[in-house]
């Protein structure tokens, strides 16, 4: 069985330094990323089921999985917004598919944004998950351009870590790119 790059730069690597920069006593509680979570809002294609379906396997393409389908639990007169109507998509990657797709977003995906200088230090919440946005899901690989509409995307990567700074450490040591901190600039994290 194939063992991602990056799962296993973890084991052999990156656990191992954790272990020893935060005098964790048990190995078991060394920071990892349990999974990753990617939603798109859909709502907006309500009324065309075709631009629905290419949505739909753009994100499976991308994921490398089915999206399920998320429904509004609440009407909402004022976005014209009715209980049960479809507003969403979201994918749960675990295991070496959640590895696969943190390797394709570090090293493919986020070079290839316009302008790119890192992402943001400080899109951490306060249990140590990081929420990044692309604005386009064009610059997945996956996607033909020509072929699907354009779409924003959120992912979030859920981590097992005590606090702010040891998830920060713990993608930083998986290789995401983050922004170079300016002279001047405060180090704390949030």
């Amino acid at each position: 069985m194939r063992i991602p790059r990056l799962k296993e730069k973890y084991q052999k690597e990156v656990s191992k330094k954790l272990l020893d920069e935060f005098k964790v006593g048990n190995f078991l509680d060394v920071p990892k990323v349990e999974k990753v979570v990617i939603n798109a809002g859909i709502g907006d294609t309500q009324k065309n089921k075709e631009s629905f379906e290419k949505i739909k396997n753009d994100i499976a393409a991308i994921a490398g999985q089915a999206p399920s389908i998320r429904k509004a639990r609440v009407s909402v007169a004022s976005f014209s917004l009715r209980k049960g109507a479809v507003v969403g998509l979201k994918v749960t990657l675990r295991g070496n598919k959640m590895y696969d797709f943190l390797d394709k977003l570090f090293s493919v995906v986020l070079p290839r944004l316009r302008d790119f200088r890192g992402v943001k230090r400080n899109s951490f919440d306060k249990d140590g998950n990081y929420t990044l946005g692309i604005v386009e899901h064009h610059v997945f690989p996956e996607i033909d351009i020509s072929k699907s509409l354009p779409r924003g995307l959120e992912v979030t990567i859920v981590t097992k870590s005590n606090n702010v700074s040891q998830a920060f450490r713990l993608l930083e040591l998986l290789g995401m790119p983050f922004e170079k901190q300016r002279e001047g600039q405060n180090s704390q994290l949030i």
